[in-house]
């Protein structure tokens, strides 16, 4: 057997261990799902079980219902992700391409933001929320989850709109077109695929964002990760209902990235060459 064949097996062995422990956590949900409380707690753990829908039936039409946690996490998730993108875009194409006054400083002051630790804010974010009565609302939440997904996507952004030539916004001006016109007919399409990655980013952090979440929700509006913790209780733990909730949580993130993978694959693959209208 050749070096080169050996090389390949070694990389290929390796690459499938590390997919293992990627997916491990996944699977290990998935099949605690499909059990009773009684097979979940066996030990030694049972690999051969009979497979039930039960967690699913009782935390979807059960009495502690999660399917109204679920939507509550979807219009914080989805309006978080419009209002993020619909700021974020002018915002980063203004960094990328404007030249004015305090430019340096605003950048900066896009990248401090991410930097600061979410438990020594969440305290301050409170009493605003209370004192302008946006507490368990999702207004309210929403406009707290802006104030760090913004930077985050702004910051994100300015990569992609760096890495158009100013060949193409010159051709759009001498053309007669003004600059909003030329963002959306030209620039825009050319960064899709960095938007989409974007998009997935933001979506991903309010759906999965808890901290915040506990402090400013409740019993109106209370997305589906604080909604996990009504099966933990100090006399027990319900781990086939908590699996189930937690596998129905992660299909939305998962379609999504399914859907848009085609223009995340693009997307991350942006600035791979090298020279693209930075200046």
């Amino acid at each position: 057997m050749t070096a080169k064949r050996l090389r390949a097996i070694a990389l290929l062995a390796f690459s499938m261990v590390f997919l293992l422990a990627w997916a491990f956590p996944i699977i290990w949900s998935v099949l605690n799902s499909l059990k009773t409380d009684s097979d979940v707690l066996a030990y030694p753990p049972k690999l051969v079980f009979s497979p039930t829908l039960e967690a699913y039936r009782d935390v979807l039409f059960g009495s502690g219902s999660i399917l109204p946690n679920l939507l509550s996490s979807a219009i914080i998730s989805v309006g978080t992700t419009i209002v993020t993108m619909l700021m974020a875009v002018p915002a980063a194409y203004a960094l990328a391409r404007l030249r004015f006054r305090g430019k340096k400083f605003a950048g900066f002051y896009v990248l401090a933001t991410q930097m600061l630790p979410p438990v020594g804010i969440i305290i301050p974010y409170f009493l605003v929320l209370r004192n302008i009565g946006w507490i368990d609302t999702y207004q309210g939440i929403i406009l707290i989850y802006l104030s760090f997904s913004l930077p985050f996507a702004i910051w994100l952004l300015v990569s992609y709109f760096e890495d158009i030539p100013f060949e193409m916004e010159e051709a759009a001006y001498l053309d007669g077109a003004s600059r909003l016109k030329t963002l959306w007919l030209i620039i825009i399409p050319q960064v899709r695929g960095g938007i989409a990655v974007t998009v997935v980013f933001v979506f991903l952090n309010a759906w999965n964002e808890f901290l915040f979440a506990v402090v400013l929700s409740g019993n109106t509006v209370r997305p589906v990760t604080v909604a996990m913790f009504n099966f933990v209780s100090v006399e027990q733990t319900l781990w086939a209902k908590l699996a189930a909730v937690s596998v129905l949580a992660m299909l939305p993130v998962v379609v999504l990235g399914v859907v848009a993978q085609k223009h995340i694959v693009k997307g991350l693959t942006v600035g791979a060459v090298k020279g693209g209208g930075r200046r």
